[in-house]
């Protein structure tokens, strides 16, 4: 069953706030990594390319917690526990979309080293339960 996004996070992760994405390594223990992100309704998205370790994690197991705290404002924080789905369709464009929404350039244009990138894969996190302040 899917949990519903509060009006407020749903307006930090509409901002260009910060998310720390917690995947499930192969020996159990956490692997952290801060990464943009994109609401789309209740699900949260956002970008990684394949044979990164957190896509290596989630194609090994769904499992996953994003924790949005915005910087100016550290005792808000929210933590959004659910299961992961990834498609490479759409990938270069949620990328170039994150990209102009965090530092108003394209992709290619801030991180020019991204052309030899492996291919982008869109991971889509459809919330079970959210916890927090917010």
């Amino acid at each position: 069953m899917s949990a519903a996004l509060s009006d407020q996070l749903k307006a930090l992760l509409d901002a260009p706030s910060f998310i720390i994405v917690a995947t499930i390594q192969p020996d159990g223990s956490p692997q952290l990594s801060p990464v943009w992100v994109k609401r789309d309704g209740d699900d949260v998205l956002f970008s990684t390319t394949t044979g990164r370790r957190k896509e290596k994690n989630l194609r090994r197991d769904p499992r996953v917690t994003v924790l949005l705290q915005p910087f100016d404002a550290p005792y808000t924080y929210a933590e959004i526990r659910g299961t992961a789905e990834m498609t490479t369709e759409g990938g270069q464009e949620l990328i170039d979309e994150l990209s102009l929404k965090y530092t108003g350039k394209k992709y290619a244009e801030f991180n020019p080293d991204s052309v030899n990138d492996s291919p982008r894969v869109v991971v889509r996190v459809t919330p079970r339960k959210v916890v927090g302040r917010v």
